[in-house]
Protein backbone atom coordinates (compact mmCIF):
# COMPACT_ATOMS: atom_id res chain seq x y z
CA UNK A 1 0.00 0.00 0.00
CA UNK A 2 2.93 2.48 0.73
CA UNK A 3 4.17 2.56 -2.58
CA UNK A 4 0.30 3.84 -3.72
CA UNK A 5 0.47 6.49 -1.41
CA UNK A 6 3.45 7.37 -2.58
CA UNK A 7 2.34 7.43 -6.25
CA UNK A 8 -0.72 8.70 -4.81
CA UNK A 9 1.05 11.53 -3.42
CA UNK A 10 3.53 12.20 -6.47
CA UNK A 11 0.19 12.29 -8.46
CA UNK A 12 -1.55 14.93 -6.98
CA UNK A 13 1.57 17.32 -6.32
CA UNK A 14 2.09 17.27 -10.08
CA UNK A 15 -1.72 18.33 -10.19
CA UNK A 16 -0.30 21.51 -7.78
CA UNK A 17 2.48 21.67 -9.64
CA UNK A 18 0.55 22.26 -12.87
CA UNK A 19 -1.58 24.94 -11.44
CA UNK A 20 1.27 26.74 -9.74
CA UNK A 21 3.37 27.07 -13.07
CA UNK A 22 0.49 27.99 -15.08
CA UNK A 23 -0.43 31.19 -12.48
CA UNK A 24 3.68 31.59 -12.42
CA UNK A 25 3.06 31.92 -15.98
CA UNK A 26 0.30 34.79 -16.08
CA UNK A 27 1.48 36.59 -12.61
CA UNK A 28 5.02 35.59 -12.44
CA UNK A 29 6.53 35.03 -8.97
CA UNK A 30 4.43 38.15 -7.25
CA UNK A 31 4.19 35.74 -4.33
CA UNK A 32 7.72 37.17 -3.56
CA UNK A 33 6.14 39.89 -1.88
CA UNK A 34 4.28 38.20 0.69
CA UNK A 35 5.09 37.53 4.21
CA UNK A 36 4.99 33.97 5.93
CA UNK A 37 2.11 35.74 8.18
CA UNK A 38 0.31 36.93 5.01
CA UNK A 39 0.49 33.30 3.70
CA UNK A 40 -0.90 31.63 6.86
CA UNK A 41 -3.67 33.73 6.57
CA UNK A 42 -4.11 32.82 2.85
CA UNK A 43 -3.98 29.59 3.93
CA UNK A 44 -6.57 29.99 7.13
CA UNK A 45 -9.10 31.62 4.34
CA UNK A 46 -8.95 28.44 2.07
CA UNK A 47 -9.31 25.99 5.17
CA UNK A 48 -12.47 27.79 6.31
CA UNK A 49 -13.78 28.02 3.23
CA UNK A 50 -13.31 23.72 2.87
CA UNK A 51 -15.26 24.32 6.44
CA UNK A 52 -17.81 25.86 5.36
CA UNK A 53 -18.47 24.17 2.12
CA UNK A 54 -18.44 21.09 4.51
CA UNK A 55 -20.86 21.82 6.79
CA UNK A 56 -23.46 22.37 4.08
CA UNK A 57 -22.82 26.43 2.74
CA UNK A 58 -24.24 26.89 -0.41
CA UNK A 59 -21.58 27.24 -2.60
CA UNK A 60 -21.67 30.99 -4.76
CA UNK A 61 -18.28 30.67 -5.98
CA UNK A 62 -18.30 27.56 -7.91
CA UNK A 63 -14.85 26.58 -7.07
CA UNK A 64 -14.97 22.72 -4.84
CA UNK A 65 -12.95 22.05 -2.09
CA UNK A 66 -10.42 20.30 -4.18
CA UNK A 67 -9.65 23.79 -5.85
CA UNK A 68 -8.84 24.96 -2.20
CA UNK A 69 -6.67 21.73 -1.13
CA UNK A 70 -4.77 22.69 -4.03
CA UNK A 71 -4.92 26.20 -3.03
CA UNK A 72 -3.16 24.97 0.58
CA UNK A 73 -0.55 22.93 -1.07
CA UNK A 74 0.63 25.74 -3.08
CA UNK A 75 0.89 28.11 -0.86
CA UNK A 76 2.00 26.01 2.04
CA UNK A 77 4.98 25.57 -0.54
CA UNK A 78 5.68 29.45 -1.24
CA UNK A 79 5.19 29.66 2.82
CA UNK A 80 8.37 27.20 3.06
CA UNK A 81 9.94 29.24 0.42
CA UNK A 82 9.47 32.32 1.61
CA UNK A 83 10.95 30.77 5.27
CA UNK A 84 14.05 30.15 3.58
CA UNK A 85 14.43 33.29 1.31
CA UNK A 86 12.37 36.19 3.43
CA UNK A 87 10.22 38.33 1.39
CA UNK A 88 10.74 40.47 -1.00
CA UNK A 89 10.24 44.31 -2.10
CA UNK A 90 9.66 42.90 -5.94
CA UNK A 91 9.42 39.44 -7.88
CA UNK A 92 13.40 39.20 -7.54
CA UNK A 93 12.92 35.35 -9.42
CA UNK A 94 12.72 34.16 -12.92
CA UNK A 95 10.26 31.82 -13.63
CA UNK A 96 12.71 29.28 -14.08
CA UNK A 97 14.06 29.90 -10.22
CA UNK A 98 10.76 29.90 -8.85
CA UNK A 99 10.25 26.75 -10.07
CA UNK A 100 13.36 24.81 -8.86
CA UNK A 101 12.23 26.38 -5.57
CA UNK A 102 9.33 25.03 -5.41
CA UNK A 103 9.71 21.40 -6.46
CA UNK A 104 12.79 21.43 -3.60
CA UNK A 105 10.03 22.12 -1.02
CA UNK A 106 7.14 19.80 -2.77
CA UNK A 107 9.84 17.44 -2.68
CA UNK A 108 10.62 17.71 1.24
CA UNK A 109 6.99 17.41 1.65
CA UNK A 110 7.40 14.05 -0.07
CA UNK A 111 10.08 12.57 1.99
CA UNK A 112 8.24 13.58 5.23
CA UNK A 113 5.01 11.84 4.15
CA UNK A 114 6.92 9.00 3.76
CA UNK A 115 8.64 8.95 6.97
CA UNK A 116 5.26 9.83 8.52
CA UNK A 117 3.51 7.65 6.71
CA UNK A 118 5.67 4.50 7.14
CA UNK A 119 5.90 5.25 10.92
CA UNK A 120 1.99 6.13 11.20
CA UNK A 121 0.98 2.85 9.53
CA UNK A 122 -1.32 4.68 6.44
CA UNK A 123 -3.47 6.03 9.45
CA UNK A 124 -4.85 8.77 7.44
CA UNK A 125 -6.60 6.33 5.08
CA UNK A 126 -9.00 5.42 8.16
CA UNK A 127 -9.79 9.39 8.92
CA UNK A 128 -12.58 11.35 7.45
CA UNK A 129 -12.12 14.15 4.80
CA UNK A 130 -13.17 16.57 7.39
CA UNK A 131 -10.65 16.03 10.24
CA UNK A 132 -8.03 16.76 7.50
CA UNK A 133 -9.95 20.51 7.24
CA UNK A 134 -9.68 20.74 11.46
CA UNK A 135 -6.14 19.49 11.72
CA UNK A 136 -4.93 22.17 8.90
CA UNK A 137 -6.94 24.92 10.51
CA UNK A 138 -5.56 23.57 14.24
CA UNK A 139 -1.68 23.98 12.51
CA UNK A 140 -2.97 27.22 11.68
CA UNK A 141 -3.53 28.54 14.64
CA UNK A 142 -0.54 27.24 16.10
CA UNK A 143 1.64 29.02 13.52
CA UNK A 144 0.11 32.12 14.13
CA UNK A 145 0.41 31.40 17.93
CA UNK A 146 4.07 30.63 16.92
CA UNK A 147 4.62 33.87 14.28
CA UNK A 148 3.00 36.46 17.32
CA UNK A 149 5.95 34.55 19.45
CA UNK A 150 8.34 35.62 16.55
CA UNK A 151 9.41 31.95 16.78
CA UNK A 152 10.83 31.62 19.69
CA UNK A 153 9.13 28.23 21.58
CA UNK A 154 9.80 26.28 24.19
CA UNK A 155 8.80 22.65 23.03
CA UNK A 156 6.96 22.94 20.11
CA UNK A 157 8.16 22.41 16.20
CA UNK A 158 8.59 26.01 14.03
CA UNK A 159 6.37 27.27 11.57
CA UNK A 160 7.73 25.13 8.66
CA UNK A 161 6.85 21.47 10.80
CA UNK A 162 3.26 23.30 10.46
CA UNK A 163 3.07 24.18 6.69
CA UNK A 164 4.83 20.58 6.10
CA UNK A 165 1.95 18.68 7.76
CA UNK A 166 -0.75 21.41 6.19
CA UNK A 167 0.34 20.49 2.54
CA UNK A 168 0.07 16.71 3.46
CA UNK A 169 -3.26 17.06 5.10
CA UNK A 170 -4.45 18.65 2.27
CA UNK A 171 -2.46 15.87 -0.04
CA UNK A 172 -4.41 13.40 1.70
CA UNK A 173 -7.68 15.18 1.32
CA UNK A 174 -6.76 15.38 -2.54
CA UNK A 175 -6.35 11.74 -2.85
CA UNK A 176 -9.55 10.32 -0.83
CA UNK A 177 -10.92 12.79 -3.03
CA UNK A 178 -10.28 10.79 -6.31
CA UNK A 179 -7.63 13.42 -7.57
CA UNK A 180 -4.84 10.30 -7.35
Amino acid sequence: MANNTNEQFEKVLAVCRDLFSKKLYDYGASWRIMRPQSLTDQIFIKAKRIRTLETGAENLVGEGINSELIGIVNYGIIALVQLELGYSDNCDITPDEAMVLYDKKANEALELMKKKNHDYNEAWRGMRTTSYTDLILTKIWRTKQIEELEGETKVSEGVDANYMDMINYAVFGLIKNGVA
